[in-house]
């Protein structure tokens, strides 16, 4: 659930990406969801667990699964937070390198794979060096999503495969109630009792960050992922993005 910009200008520093009802856009909300990030880091996990009924750990092990990558390959883990992923690509002989602008998560990482504080769209690696990547819960706190992919198929080697779970809203109306339900009202209640209702009431109104679906899988193919797929995942309370680096092409 973390986004990119390590580094901020100074300016106000609203506890949230909503201000006046109004979420925010470009600078002012990365440094909102940076702040909010590095808050929320010391119990970022135990919140998750709780919230999703354990069922973020069933999400990350398969986008990890979908990589279908072999042993001892790289993969970057973007806006790796305390490493969730990171653990799980390594306990599938893979070789994770973990990617955060939240120096809070950072520091609160669980892992013992290599990490820095960058800027995921624009990332300290070599063009074409890398095998696969992956990201969890977090596509909708960037501040420009088509920058972000390109930077994938900037630094995937061709044939390299991306592999990306996020939060989403049921298709299926009467699920879809249900949901906003769940996610609008009861969510900021266990996020504020438990850690920041500021930050948890913002969850639910991230997902107006999010492209439509046919949107979102058009800006990873135009990337250079021109079999990308997205598929629900528990009835559509998150989603999973998958794509393969095309060959013969260069990122934008």
């Amino acid at each position: 659930m973390t986004s990119d910009h390590p580094t901020r200008a100074p300016g106000p520093d609203p506890l949230s990406p909503v201000v006046d009802d109004r979420l925010l856009e470009g600078e002012a909300k990365a440094r909102a969801v940076q702040s909010m990030f590095d808050r929320i880091a010391p119990r970022y996990d135990m919140v998750n667990r709780i919230m999703t009924f354990g069922l973020d750990v069933r999400w990350r092990r398969r986008c990890v699964r979908e990589l279908r990558l072999s042993p001892g390959s790289t993969v970057l883990d973007l806006a790796c937070g305390t490493g969730d992923l990171c653990r799980d690509l390594t306990a599938a002989d893979l070789s994770p390198v973990g990617v955060d602008f939240s120096a809070g998560m950072l520091g609160s990482a669980r892992t013992t794979a290599p990490l820095a504080q960058a800027d995921v769209s624009v990332l300290p690696v070599p063009d074409a060096s890398i095998d696969g990547v992956v990201c969890g819960f977090a596509m909708r706190n960037f501040t420009d999503l088509s920058a972000f992919f390109d930077e994938l198929a900037r630094v995937l080697r061709p044939g390299g495969r991306m592999s990306i779970v996020d939060a989403a809203s049921p298709a299926n109306r009467v699920l879809r109630a249900g949901h906003n339900l769940y996610f609008g009202r009861i969510v900021p209640l266990i996020g504020g009792l438990l850690s920041d209702r500021s930050a948890y009431a913002y969850l639910p109104r991230s997902l107006g960050y999010m492209p439509a679906p046919d949107e979102l899988v058009g800006l990873v193919r135009r990337a250079g992922f021109s079999d990308a797929r997205r598929v629900q995942l528990t009835g559509g309370a998150a989603q999973l993005l998958t794509g393969t680096r095309d060959p013969g092409t260069s990122g934008s």
